[in-house]
């Protein structure tokens, strides 16, 4: 072994983080393997590297014995005792076995073996980086395309976005810059793999931590999203200081910060609502920007009957029942939307000491347009 590879071994030490305790193990183990191979030899042999001549020997190791069953891992105590007399039956013998050629197989061998260690050590360090990033937010940079995935390089590894978790309204396209969120990292044969998504609702909830100080610090907490990726969205947040404003830190001034998480998600409108321990009031706030006049509890089977005036209820309800359906996934409350009119004509409206519901929407909030829900 010469001493140029005990120089690489120490530089991989340093720049791979790899042991070179280690590469040394598996090199002796692979040379072992190399000699019984190229040499159909079958004792039980070890290899003896010195590190500061970078020479190397084979030894192969025989046991003592009165008689010789297979001269390939056993030695007589006579023929030991003229090694050496202090030997005893059951004591182990080695004797220098090395072959003349040996040199250029070892060479092969070992670096065969540097090469794969380096490349098994490299994955492990990626894993390792990218594991504990599983649920989190990364900015790629799109690669390529085939019809199982869109290949996104995450800068030491390209992730995978499957079809299933593309927005429906983004076309992605070579050299784009795109915010993804990790949703897996798994182990393979052929490395680490790691699958992304733009649609989980879990990419809103990181783009508003990035976005909004108060959330990042602790001061206003996002309780739950329901999302609709490429359409609409819902978010609830509330702040434990009654002096925060929950949802206006949200909306930032003049709507900037919400706003620049609707651009990156190419015009994906949402709806920033605040969380309420009572159902009346949290299930009247995720109806935004529906006004509520009516909220009636089903403790027992978690649903809701909410009354709402007329000329509101295409708004409730929302296109194709979007807003009555996000509102029900944001409060894990079932939604059942009347009208004034039908709410009367059934009895179920007014109710004597029904609690009043404040005003659920927020001028100044966001920017609503009705014609996205009708």
């Amino acid at each position: 072994m010469s001493t140029e590879l005990l120089d690489a071994l120490n530089i991989l030490e340093k720049e791979k983080g790899i042991s070179r305790d280690v590469l040394i193990e598996a090199i002796e183990a692979a040379l072992i393997s190399a000699y019984r191979r190229n040499f159909n030899q079958a004792q039980n042999v070890r290899i003896d590297l010195n590190l500061g001549s970078g020479t190397m020997r084979v030894f192969a190791r025989k046991e003592v014995v009165d008689e010789v069953f297979d001269s390939r891992l056993e030695i007589s105590l006579e023929e030991a005792g003229s090694i050496n007399p202090s030997y005893e039956v059951g004591d182990v013998v080695e004797i220098e076995v090395t072959p003349k050629d040996f040199g250029r197989i070892a060479a092969q061998t070992a670096k065969q073996v540097v090469t794969q260690r380096v490349r098994e050590a490299e994955r492990g360090i990626i894993y390792s980086e990218y594991v504990d990033r599983e649920e989190d937010i990364m900015t790629g940079i799109v690669q390529r395309q085939d019809p199982r995935f869109i290949y996104v390089s995450l800068g030491k590894i390209e992730a995978l976005l499957p079809p299933s978790e593309q927005m429906p309204n983004e076309s992605y396209k070579p050299h784009d810059r795109v915010k993804v969120f990790i949703t897996k990292v798994e182990k393979t044969t052929k490395g680490p793999q790691i699958f992304v998504s733009r649609t989980h609702p879990g990419l809103l909830k990181r783009l508003f931590e990035i976005e909004v100080p108060e959330i990042y610090d602790g001061t206003v907490e996002i309780k739950s999203v329901a999302r609709e990726a490429g359409d609409r969205s819902k978010i609830s947040v509330f702040a434990s200081n009654s002096e925060v404003d929950a949802v206006g830190a949200c909306v930032g001034p003049k709507g900037s910060r919400v706003q620049a998480i609707v651009n990156e998600l190419k015009g994906e409108k949402i709806d920033i609502v605040e969380w309420s321990e009572d159902p009346v009031v949290f299930v009247a706030n995720a109806l935004s920007p529906s006004k509520v006049l009516d909220v009636q509890v089903d403790e027992e089977g978690k649903a809701t009957t909410v009354v709402v005036p007329d000329y509101q209820l295409s708004l409730a309800i929302g296109k194709r029942g979007q807003n009555a359906r996000l509102a029900a996934k944001l409060t894990g409350w079932k939604i059942d939307i009347k009208s004034e009119t039908d709410a009367r004509e059934l009895g179920i409206y007014p109710r004597e000491n029904a609690p009043a519901i404040e005003e659920n929407i927020d001028e100044d909030a966001y920017d609503f347009s009705d014609e996205d829900y009708e």
